[in-house]
């Protein structure tokens, strides 16, 4: 018993040495970054952290209140109060023949890999924005607990759909995905409408137009009138602010001109994105980041950069970070960024998708 004793003991002496000397490690490394010379990463740091859910309090650790303003704000974007012209965009019609220049495989897709200096991602092609829909859950449970969400696979294969990325905010406590945030519009139909400070909806309109118009200030009311004038068919919102804090950003291109931004325009982190051409296409776009791959996540700089570089005059970004994901024809283009879901998506309540082509 007293030898059991004694290996148990230096067993914990060994494990509590490890874990201290990790965090010392840990602790002094973000400490460099912190208070080293370069400034750039720095602001890189403390811009990311801050977009997080549950790592915010690093940044206390080594700055006060003051100074993560003063970092946030040489990293931001200017609030952008415009809203899409739906004249810009022309939309197919179905006697049409889909863009020749694009290389659309047999499902009317177009898949290509997308790399940055911190970042690896892909974009999704649809020629025809009449097959980009949204899926939901619905209904909701209000028990968190109650009714889980489901990973985007579960979301594209039980509609029978080709592909999709995730959609917008939700309620992540517990990583259950059981219930949204702000708005939710599915066939016509608002399944979720509670919008808070900040939202800003994101969706189609009934001649497959990308709408993005802000919502944070409109009463449930306002919204339900808003979604009715619109003729909006398919819908999610996302925040530029949460909870008082500049740390999520939405609007990245109106009509044409990008949001203006300072620095990055933001903290690099895991990202997904939807935008339009002027021809109707849609683009969808999932980074990933956080430490995958060594990589640490796509800036607004780079959303923006990407999407104008692929003709995209309406762009916005929707719910990132660990539930980014992409799935596309029977597998995952690109998946959660934590180990346990690293073949695999978070659960989600929603979920852009893409119908399968009429034969």
């Amino acid at each position: 018993m007293k030898k059991f004793k004694k290996i148990l003991l230096r067993t914990l002496l060994v494990l509590f040495t490890f874990i201290a000397l990790t965090f010392i490690g840990a602790y002094s490394t973000l400490w460099l970054i912190c208070h080293g010379p370069s400034q750039t990463a720095r602001d890189l740091f403390v811009s990311t952290i801050m977009e997080t859910g549950q790592m915010k309090f690093l940044a206390s650790w080594y700055f006060s209140e003051e100074e993560i303003l003063e970092i946030t704000g040489r990293n931001g974007m200017v609030h952008n109060k415009e809203d899409v012209n739906p004249d810009l965009i022309v939309t197919p019609t179905p006697d049409q023949d889909p863009d020749t220049e694009t290389d659309f495989d047999i499902n009317g897709i177009e898949i290509v890999e997308i790399s940055g200096r911190s970042f690896f991602g892909k974009l999704m092609i649809i020629n025809d924005p009449s097959r980009v829909k949204l899926t939901t859950i619905y209904p909701w449970s209000e028990d968190p607990e109650g009714k889980k969400g489901q990973t985007l696979k579960e979301l594209v294969e039980n509609g029978n759909y080709l592909g999709g990325v995730n959609g917008g905010e939700y309620f992540s406590s517990g990583n259950w995905g059981g219930k949204p945030k702000g708005l939710v519009v599915c066939d016509g139909q608002i399944q979720y409408n509670v919008p808070q400070r900040g939202d800003v909806m994101i969706g189609f309109n009934e001649d497959n137009i990308l709408m993005i118009m802000e919502i944070g200030s409109l009463s449930a009311k306002q919204v339900e009138e808003l979604v009715a004038d619109n003729h909006i068919r398919d819908a999610v919102s996302f925040k530029d602010i949460d909870d008082g804090d500049d740390n999520h950003f939405t609007k990245l291109i109106i009509n044409g001109e990008a949001t203006q931004i300072s620095g990055n325009g933001s903290g690099a982190n895991p990202r997904t994105a939807i935008g339009q051409k002027a021809d109707g296409t849609v683009l969808l776009l999932v980074t990933d980041g956080r430490g995958a791959a060594g990589h640490l996540g796509a800036t607004a700089r780079d959303l923006i950069s990407i999407m104008q570089e692929y003709g995209a005059v309406n762009a916005a970004n929707l719910d990132g970070g660990s539930s980014s994901a992409m799935y596309y024809d029977g597998a995952y283009e690109m998946s959660s960024v934590t180990l346990y879901y690293a073949t695999s998506s978070w659960r989600l309540p929603t979920a852009f998708v893409v119908e399968k082509r009429e034969d």
